[in-house]
């Protein structure tokens, strides 16, 4: 996996994943897989799915061409609550982006390692 920072202040993991090497055909195929991950941690909770690419089509937004689907699986660890802060990032979201000949799979960066440990541990499962 890949970090970087994001217009200069968003720490992100990326995993690209060419079709040949990704165990799966499709985004919802990924998210199926995401889905069954969260499901089957002990802390986790799935809440939802946001279908990006459709979202912004809809609203006539601007879309990268290259860009065939962008869909989000929005979950939350929640080990802890000390407080306010962790309110303001939480939930969690794994976007998922197809495009011709491969997947770009990222999350912004946890603020909790273990949370950070896991995402990137389920991300990696998707290669072949």
């Amino acid at each position: 996996m890949k970090q970087s920072i994001f217009k200069e202040k968003y720490p992100i993991f990326t995993l690209e994943i060419s079709k040949e090497e990704c165990k799966f055909a499709n985004v919802p195929a990924i998210l199926d897989f995401l889905a069954a991950q969260i499901d089957a941690h002990a802390k986790a909770v799935n809440i939802a799915r946001f279908d990006h690419y459709s979202h912004t089509k809809n609203i006539n937004g601007e879309i990268n061409p290259a860009i065939l689907d962008a869909q989000n699986i929005i979950l939350c660890f929640g080990m802890q609550l000390p407080g306010a802060e962790p309110v303001a990032v939480r939930p969690r979201s794994i976007g998922v982006t197809e495009f011709a000949d491969k997947f770009v799979v990222n999350f912004m960066e946890a603020p909790n390692p273990i949370a950070n440990e896991t995402m990137e541990a389920w991300v990696k499962q998707l290669v072949k």
